[in-house]
């Protein structure tokens, strides 16, 4: 069928589907300038994938949902997401870069251990990363660094050279991101706040509590549409505090106005801010207050 998903486990995979060579098993780098005309495919990662489009291309299909990709894009994808077009039937000349490397690459290494802390690797489709000039420029000079070296004949420092230039690569998408996170913090930023802050007020208010328990930040950005690690990133960027602790402050206040209320045991309160024991609440409310919540109720 014309829409399947491919399936791309290896690098080898996706080289081979755009008539390139594979330099390294575990690891490649593309000008798609060079690649022949290719018809678009739905393919299923199994390996980290980074794109780089340097054209407006239509709408792409990220995850489940769809997207009006612009110049200067980067998506990053890590193992088990699915990204690409539908075929149509038409071959088009494919404009950018793309670094795949596979997880095996990482193994023992520091990169590996700490890939995960990588989140924008879980970011959904809206959330991409735009790149100004400059920025394309930097990602540049690491994807030609990167492909420099596996164009090297492989010796026993090679593996090490390359890591160290994904992990280059890989920080300063980190740095770019925290540029798109402070220069749309202004509008973008404050509202989704203010968003997340309403979030929390209506949460409380409603029976959500007694029936799903304490909100999450999972809850919390299903809620504002975005994915987790984003929402999370953000906040932290935004105010310094996690989304986490936010939700805890939130509650405490929530928890506040009801031990206010004289006809509410303690219990009740803890019930109704979506505590399955008491204990648990008491617990928590003297951590952040400092003292119990009979003991607020009373010196209050």
């Amino acid at each position: 069928m014309m829409n399947d998903i491919v399936r791309v486990d290896h690098v080898f995979d996706y080289n081979d589907s755009l008539g390139c060579e594979t330099l390294h098993p575990l690891v490649s780098v593309i000008d798609f300038s060079e690649v022949r005309p290719i018809r678009s495919s739905l393919r299923s990662f199994g390996v980290y994938a980074i794109f780089l489009k340097d054209v407006k291309c239509g709408d792409m299909i990220y995850g489940r949902q769809t997207y009006d990709y612009q110049e200067g894009t980067l998506v990053c994808l890590a193992p088990g997401q699915v990204f690409g077009a539908k075929d149509d039937g038409q071959l088009r000349q494919p404009k950018g870069w793309a670094l795949l490397f596979h997880p095996d690459l990482l193994r023992g290494t520091q990169l590996g251990r700490n890939i995960r802390n990588y989140t924008f690797f879980s970011y959904e489709v809206r959330e991409a990363l735009h790149l100004s000039e400059q920025e394309r420029r930097t990602i540049l000079d690491c994807l030609h660094n990167i492909r420099h070296e596996l164009q090297h004949a492989i010796d026993r420092h090679s593996r090490t050279l390359v890591v160290n230039n994904i992990e280059m690569f890989l920080n300063y998408c980190v740095r770019f991101y925290d540029r798109q996170f402070i220069t749309r913090s202004d509008v973008a930023g404050k509202d989704i706040l203010a968003r997340f802050e309403r979030t929390l007020d209506d949460y409380f208010l409603s029976d959500k509590p007694q029936t799903e328990g304490l909100p999450t930040v999972q809850y919390c950005a299903q809620e504002l549409h975005l994915s987790a690690n984003y929402f999370g990133d953000l906040v932290k960027r935004l105010t310094g505090k996690t989304a986490q602790e936010h939700i805890r402050l939130r509650l405490i206040d929530a928890a506040k106005e009801r031990i206010a209320d004289p006809a509410r045991s303690i219990a009740e309160v803890a019930y109704e801010l979506g505590f399955k024991y008491p204990a648990h609440f008491t617990r928590l409310f003297k951590n952040v207050v400092g003292c119990t919540p009979n003991r607020y109720r009373n010196i209050n």
